[in-house]
């Protein structure tokens, strides 16, 4: 049998039409395969060691986006987490080369909006040189006429993104959200801790 454990911390109820109910819902399992302790937020979770489990190896994302984390305290590695399961890490991970099975903290994406999402990237930092205004979902930057492999600095509009290394929606992944610096990303290293590099050749809008 599972020990089921709730978050303390939770968000507003919402009326879905059939009573009340969490607006953001993700239960969280210490072993693969939706094994061993599981525990079960509706907000964010900074450290999940001190929820009582020592990892993170596998997800049921029930309701909205979720961001998960390599470290404690929402640093390292970032995973978007979508509706749907996780079985194992390598469902999440987006074919990260860098091998690293943690997943210590993760919070809610607030403003994730899939039909409502827009951003504008530039080629320079500060928002200088080109830039292109994207809406939809990009496989391929080059594919669509970005014509380098890296992007200076970005301006989240409305919704949220998340942008990956590699062509494919591969590689490291870099969550994107208008609610975080007022949207505003004027450089690479604003994108997240574990960003050695300004290299994106793939986005896509968040589903929520």
């Amino acid at each position: 049998m599972y020990r089921t454990t709730r978050s303390p911390m939770m968000q507003p109820l919402v009326n879905s039409g059939m009573g009340m109910a969490p607006f953001f819902k993700v239960t969280v399992f210490e072993q693969e395969h939706f094994q061993g302790k599981c525990l079960e937020f509706t907000s964010e979770c900074c450290n999940i060691q001190e929820c009582g489990l020592d990892n993170i190896r596998s997800i049921r994302v029930e309701s909205g986006a979720w961001v998960g984390f390599e470290h404690h305290d929402f640093q390292g590695q970032q995973f978007i987490l979508e509706r749907g399961e996780y079985p194992h890490w390598d469902s999440y991970s987006g074919s990260l080369s860098y091998h690293v099975e943690r997943l210590m903290s993760l919070r809610p994406i607030y403003c994730a909006s899939h039909q409502s999402s827009r951003m504008i990237i530039f080629e320079k930092e500060n928002f200088m040189g080109r830039s292109v205004e994207l809406c939809d979902d990009y496989p391929s930057l080059q594919g669509m006429g970005w014509m380098m492999p890296e992007v200076g600095s970005m301006h989240v509009q409305c919704g949220a993104f998340v942008c990956y290394q590699f062509p494919g929606y591969r590689g490291q992944q870099y969550i994107m959200e208008c609610e975080r610096h007022s949207g505003d990303y004027q450089h690479w290293r604003n994108w997240g801790s574990h960003c050695q590099t300004p290299q994106i050749q793939s986005i896509r809008r968040i589903q929520h």
